[in-house]
């Protein structure tokens, strides 16, 4: 897919709106995203698949805005959500109750309460106390709950300790040895309607393998289940794609990956799930920022821009790269410098010895790859008003969240 952002004559464009418009207008710093490119990613994703029965759920978790999810809605979307405050922010934005399937190690009632009442899809189970709190819920509400188990795989999906998943000793799912049983415990319950099986292994999957050999031990196990007399009509198979944060890094393509996959589940009769959040929307997403000062000491330099750790904590969280570049193109003399906030923090960073042109106070940067898990991770840390939103749609742009003021700081207090 062809990137939303490009420079032309020397300025960084969002589809067709110039960076350096919105950024005058909305301020920083400043979330922009590109609407084509995140519906773009979308479509790949469900033209993929062709005639295989299955629902592109995307991972609310990854960026929650109300006017991406209302774009990807329009587009025929189903959502993941993690939490009743994500299935409340997919319904006010226009999606279907009927098309969530809520995943998540520790629902609690009320949230189980809301979703049912709501009328969702199906729960995505990680234990066997949780399947008998949906059962229990579901009986008050006079309903029958859709479900499925979430297994662990005890797959190793080769990315960063924070975001795996499938092993043994993260928290997530049921150990797949004793799935069997648990899925026969769930069959029972009177007020759950047990019909499919679900995994994910881990987020940032740069190669397509540790994916397959999951789904080749969730298809073994919907053999063996089946072969009870148990009712599997859906496998789940997560998200985790992962995209290129440094130049010349390349990215899955998703055409490739969803195409191999397909070629697995042909005479199954399966309907497949799978979650995608990271690669619908990261690349569509940029942080603007401008450059406050320039300061050196005896070892280094740094530029100090007014973006921080509480508006992208992706760097201090997981030491990730983020690509960094000026808005409007320089040439001529260029710097090694620390990129850094104005936190209160050491660890408040957003890149460490980076080679950049040597930008002045006033000017204006880009970083890249920052639709997903950007604004969804900000925080008010040392009374910060959170960033502004912005969504691009060719030629034209909109707030899609108006920067917090100094009032917002002590709402509800």
């Amino acid at each position: 897919m062809k990137t939303p952002f490009e420079y032309r004559n020397g300025a960084l464009h969002c589809e067709d709106v110039p960076a350096a418009e919105i950024a005058a207008q909305a301020g920083t710093p400043c979330f922009v995203y590109s609407a084509g490119g995140i519906l773009a990613r979308y479509r790949e994703y469900s033209e993929a698949f062709g005639d295989i029965p299955h629902h592109v759920c995307y991972a609310v978790k990854a960026n929650s805005n109300t006017a991406v999810l209302r774009q990807l809605a329009a587009a025929g979307a189903w959502f993941d959500i993690v939490s009743g405050g994500e299935l409340f922010r997919v319904i006010h934005a226009g999606g279907q109750a009927d098309r969530v399937v809520f995943s998540g190690v520790g629902k609690i009632a009320s949230e189980v309460d809301y979703a049912l009442a709501s009328g969702i899809h199906s729960f995505n189970c990680e234990s066997e106390s949780e399947l008998d709190l949906i059962d229990a819920r579901a009986r008050l509400h006079g309903t029958r709950a859709r479900v499925s188990l979430r297994v662990n795989p005890d797959i190793n999906p080769e990315t960063h300790p924070k975001i795996s998943t499938g092993l043994r000793e993260n928290k997530f799912g049921i150990d797949i040895a004793g799935i069997e049983r648990v899925y026969e415990h769930a069959h029972a319950l009177p007020n759950l309607e047990p019909e499919g099986v679900s995994c994910h292994i881990g987020s940032q999957l740069m190669k397509p393998d540790p994916v397959m050999e999951s789904a080749a031990r969730m298809i073994d196990l919907v053999g063996r289940l089946r072969a009870r007399g148990l009712p599997i009509r859906h496998l789940d198979l997560g998200g985790g794609l992962g995209v290129a944060y440094s130049p010349g890094g390349s990215t899955p393509s998703i055409r490739d990956f969803v195409e191999r996959l397909s070629g697995r589940f042909a005479g199954l009769d399966l309907t497949i799930f799978v979650e995608p959040g990271r690669s619908i929307v990261a690349e569509s997403g940029i942080l603007l920022t401008q450059v406050i000062v320039r300061k050196r000491n005896q070892l280094k330099e740094f530029v100090v821009v007014d973006a921080a750790m509480n508006d992208l904590l992706r760097p201090t969280l997981y030491e990730a790269h983020h690509e960094i570049r000026p808005v409007l193109q320089r040439s001529g003399h260029t710097l090694t410098a620390d990129i850094v906030g104005p936190v209160c923090e050491t660890g408040d960073y957003l890149a460490l010895g980076r080679q950049l042109p040597a930008v002045e106070p006033g000017d204006l940067l880009a970083v890249f790859t920052a639709g997903a898990y950007g604004f969804v991770m900000s925080s008010n840390y040392n009374a910060r008003p959170r960033a502004a939103e912005v969504l691009v749609e060719g030629g034209a742009w909109s707030i899609a969240r108006r920067r917090e003021t100094y009032d917002d700081l002590v709402r509800g207090e």
